[in-house]
C-alpha cells in the first residue's frame, strides 16, 4: 500500500511538504504542487478522506446552494460549477449541489452561494457554516463578483469611441445591487459626453422583453444601445430585424459573453465574465474562512473584458 512517505520520496521532498499539498494547498508553490501531484498519480496514492475528515472534525463537504432558476440552454452555471469543482479538487474536497428540498440534509463544512435576491438576505445571514455569496450584496457577507460598474463604464467608454450620437441603456428591472452598479457605470461613462444625448429603460431579463421595448419606442438611426446583459441585446437586435432596420446603422453591446453574445447574429460586442475563475476564487475564499482565516475583504471584484465583435461600426 502507496503511503505519503513513498510519495515524498517518489517527489524528493519532505512529508511535511506531501501534507501541505495535500491539506493546505495555498501553502505551496505551483512547482511542488505538480511535483508532487505527479509522483501522487505514478504511485496510484490516494489520500484517506475519510481519515482526514475525521482528523479534523470535518465533512470534507462543500454545499454549493443555487438560488434562482437555471436555464438549461445557457451554460452559465455549468462554467461556474466547473469553476468549483476544479478547485474544491485541489483541496480533495467534495461538492454537494443543493436544490431547495435538499438544503437541510447532511452536513458540510462550509457554502457556496449564488442567485440570491433581497428576499434570501435574512435567512442567509443566519447561516453559521462559512460562506462565500456569488454575487454583490450589502449586508457584509463575503462576495466574488464582476465589477459591474466598471465593465459597463468600459464598453460604454469604448462606443463612444465610434461616434454613435444617442446612446440608450437598457437595464435590467431588478432590485439587485449588480444591475444598479451596471446602470451606474453607463451614467458615469455619459458623463464625458458633449454632444451625444442619452436615454435609460429597464425591462425583465429576456429578449422578449427587450423586443417588445423596441416596438414601444421611437429612435433615430446612429443610436447604440448598451445592453445589461446578452440576453436583452440579442432581444434588441431581434427587434431591429423585425422592423426590418439597416443594422449597420446601430450599435448593440451585450454584457456576460458566456453563450448567447456567440449565437446573435451578428455576432455581440460584449464584457466577458470569467465566471470559471470566479468560481475557483469562491472556493480559495472559503478555504481561508473554513480554515478560520480573516478575509482581506469582504468585497472581492473581478475585472470583466471587453470582446469586439460585428454589433458595433468598425
Amino acid at each position: 500500500m502507496v503511503t505519503l512517505k513513498d510519495v515524498a520520496l517518489k517527489a524528493n521532498v519532505s512529508k511535511m511538504t506531501v501534507s501541505r499539498v495535500i491539506n493546505h494547498p495555498e501553502l505551496v508553490t505551483d512547482e511542488l504542487k505538480t511535483l508532487v501531484h505527479q509522483a501522487m498519480e505514478e504511485l496510484g496514492y490516494k489520500p484517506n478522506t475519510v481519515a482526514r475528515a475525521l482528523a479534523q472534525n470535518r465533512t470534507m463537504i462543500v454545499k454549493v446552494l443555487i438560488l434562482e432558476e437555471m436555464d438549461s440552454t445557457e451554460p452559465y452555471y455549468m462554467h461556474l460549477i466547473k469553476g468549483i469543482a476544479e478547485a474544491l479538487d485541489q483541496y480533495h474536497y467534495a461538492l454537494q449541489l443543493v436544490t431547495e428540498n435538499t438544503y437541510e440534509l447532511g452536513g458540510g463544512d462550509g457554502y457556496i452561494i449564488t442567485g440570491m435576491t433581497r428576499e434570501d438576505y435574512d435567512w442567509v445571514k443566519e447561516i453559521q457554516a462559512p460562506l462565500i455569496i456569488f454575487g454583490e450584496n450589502d449586508i457584509h457577507l463575503p462576495f466574488v463578483d464582476s465589477d459591474n460598474q466598471k465593465a459597463v463604464e468600459t464598453i460604454t467608454t469604448f462606443a463612444m469611441t465610434k461616434g454613435y450620437e444617442h446612446y440608450i441603456y437598457v437595464g435590467m428591472d431588478v432590485p439587485e445591487l449588480f444591475a444598479a452598479s451596471r446602470k451606474q457605470g453607463f451614467l458615469n461613462a455619459m458623463v464625458q459626453a458633449t454632444s451625444q444625448t442619452y436615454e435609460i429603460y429597464q425591462v425583465k431579463n429576456s429578449a422578449m422583453a427587450a423586443e417588445q421595448l423596441l416596438q414601444a419606442m421611437t429612435f433615430e438611426p446612429n443610436t447604440c444601445f448598451i445592453c445589461a446583459t446578452d440576453r436583452i441585446a440579442l432581444g434588441i437586435q431581434r427587434g431591429l430585424k423585425n422592423q426590418r432596420l439597416n443594422l449597420s446603422d446601430y450599435g448593440i453591446t451585450g454584457f456576460d459573453g458566456v453563450f448567447l453574445d456567440c449565437i446573435a447574429s451578428p455576432k455581440l460586442t460584449t464584457m466577458k465574465q470569467d465566471i470559471e475563475y470566479m468560481g475557483k476564487k469562491c472556493v480559495q475564499l472559503l478555504m481561508e474562512r473554513i480554515d478560520g482565516k480573516q478575509l482581506q475583504s469582504v468585497a472581492n471584484f473581478c475585472d470583466a473584458t471587453l470582446i469586439e465583435r460585428e454589433t458595433l461600426r468598425k
